[in-house]
Order: structure tokens, then sequence, then C-alpha cells
């Protein structure tokens, strides 16, 4: 979906469950041999259809899994806390990224930074798939 889009409630839900069942293919085929409790699969997949199958594939989580390291699988969660955006200036927002005469082409903001008004339910969300994480470790 792109802005300006409009659909019927139907449709949007039958576009997402084509989409996360692509993925949950790609998820499930990325963790040989890895055994997941039901609710770290779902805030897994979750984190998946959040920030891609590319951003998941070099993801500490992954790392961590593969090793069999849940605890520090669950704390890489806490690592997706920045929104980037190539046109962004203004308090918070670092410059990432320069072209090669050096004009800044990406900005990133850090949304663990404590009162924004920028993105904080992403932090939010992050916070809240951690703990929910921590507490399958049990």
């Amino acid at each position: 979906m792109k802005m300006g889009d409009t659909t019927t409630p139907v449709r949007a839900l039958i576009k997402a469950h084509a989409h996360i069942t692509k993925d949950e293919a790609a998820f499930r085929a990325s963790l040989p041999g890895v055994l997941l409790h039901q609710g770290e699969y779902d805030l897994y997949l979750d984190w998946v259809y959040q920030y891609g199958m590319g951003a998941w594939r070099t993801s500490t989580m992954r790392r961590e899994l593969l090793a069999g390291n849940y605890k520090p699988a669950c704390d890489g969660l806490l690592d997706y806390r920045k929104l980037t955006s190539p046109r962004q200036e203004g308090p918070g927002w670092v410059i990432s990224k320069r072209d090669a005469q050096g004009k800044p082409t990406r900005w990133e903001f850090d949304c663990s930074t404590p009162g924004n008004r920028v993105c904080r339910g992403v932090w939010t969300r992050q916070l809240e798939r951690n703990k929910k994480c921590m507490e399958l470790q049990q």
C-alpha cells in the first residue's frame, strides 16, 4: 500500500496474510534447528514483518538464536531503535550518511531518546517485545 491508496478491511487482511505467509516461510528457513516457544516465534515474526527479511538475516537476534543464546537474542531487539530519513534536519537528528562530495544524504533519530515526539512508538514497541521475550526465558 502507498499513501493515498484505499482498500476494504477484507482486502487489507488478504494482502497482509499473503505477505506474512511469504515472510514466514523465509523466517522458518533462516533458523535451521532452532527451537522457539510459540510466543518467541510470534514476536520475532512480527519483527520481521516490520523490518523485513534482509534486516532479519543480518540481525543480532538471528545470530544469537542460531548459537542457542536466547536471552541475548531478546536483547538484540533493543538494537532496533533508530528512524532514518533522507530529508530530516533538526533537534535530535544526526547525519548518518554522506555522498561522495560530503553532502548529507541520510539522517537518523534515536527513538529511545526520552520524551521524543518523533518516534517514541518505535522504542516502546521494542521494549514491549523485549519484555515479552525475556518473560518467555523464565
